[in-house]
């Protein structure tokens, strides 16, 4: 069986592209199976009602709408999944669950951005490409 780590944010506009990557690999219907994670970015702020740290309020099992979407997907083109949330940062916790599951391949979609943008905000999509330590391919939507 070859495994896939399909990273899945809760904007379903970009990651769909991947899903039909996933979905067209040779016999994905039989020889592929597809771990959708779902990570819960960590935060804490204070403020004078006091202070909220993420751990208080994520909920492992509320997934966004766009996992369904995305599982949906994969059943619908036979591809077997299961699903997984994770809370932490989410580059890190990408890497750490795809050599937890021993993923043979991590696939993830990424969008178009400058060199300012990635430098200002991140880029968890290069994150994950400079930190894993198996083969990860990013489908960019158009």
């Amino acid at each position: 069986m070859y495994r896939v780590l399909l990273p899945v944010g809760g904007d379903s506009e970009h990651v769909l592209a991947a899903v039909d990557s996933v979905a067209s690999l040779p016999n994905a219907d039989e020889e592929v199976e597809v771990v959708i994670l779902n990570v819960y970015e960590g935060f804490e702020v204070s403020g004078e009602a006091g202070r909220v740290d993420s751990e208080d309020v994520w909920d492992e099992e509320n997934y966004p709408e766009v996992v369904d979407t995305v599982e949906d997907r994969l059943t619908a083109a036979g591809v077997e999944t299961t699903r997984r949330r994770e809370h932490g940062e989410p580059a890190d916790t990408i890497v750490d669950v795809a050599a937890e599951i021993d993923a043979d391949n991590i696939t993830m979609s990424g969008r178009h951005r400058s060199p300012t943008g990635k430098m200002l905000f991140g880029s968890t999509t290069q994150s994950v490409l400079l930190g894993a330590d198996r083969p990860v391919t990013v489908i960019l939507d158009e």
